[in-house]
């Protein structure tokens, strides 16, 4: 009975490390963690190796990389300012609790429209920043479903083999 309810705990943590792509106040990659600890010390420890341990810390490492180099890429990208690229960051954890989960994509795209204008561009430059802030959320957002989804489907593989 314990197992079982270690394993819906377990479920439940890896689905919230996705829903944490949308409320990013959730860490996605902490909750896959605990998902992994829960499995460690409450079910089988012996089962997760050293390599497997080894991968997770390197995935997680390119989990955080990967998002901060997503947003400064399409930002730059599209023209946009240092200024910017912080606005954006800032305004993807003020867009989770307005307007949930719309938010995350419409307050950063007028954060860095705003700042950019403010910093006398023109109204063009500004909204070509704003579509490279979009964009590199979502491409920072595809790349951590894509590792979260080989971390955990390397956990499944780890413990049936």
């Amino acid at each position: 009975m314990v197992d079982i309810l270690l394993w819906i705990l377990i479920v439940v943590m890896f689905l919230l490390s996705f829903v944490g792509l949308i409320y990013p106040i959730i860490p996605s990659v902490i909750v896959i963690w605990i998902g992994f600890l829960v499995y460690q010390f409450g079910i089988n420890g012996d089962e997760l190796g050293f390599l497997f341990w080894t991968i997770m810390v390197i995935f997680t490492v390119i989990l955080f990389v990967a998002d901060i180099l997503a947003n400064s890429y399409f930002v730059k990208k599209f023209g946009g300012s240092k200024w910017g690229e912080r606005g954006a960051a800032v305004a993807v954890i003020v867009g989770s609790f307005v307007i949930p989960p719309f938010g995350i994509i419409i307050i950063p795209f007028i954060a860095v429209f705003i700042i950019e204008v403010m910093q006398k561009r023109t109204i063009t430059d500004a909204f070509k920043a704003s579509i490279g802030s979009l964009l590199g959320f979502l491409g920072g957002t595809l790349a951590k479903v894509i590792i979260q989804l080989v971390m955990i489907i390397l956990f499944v593989i780890n413990i049936i083999f």
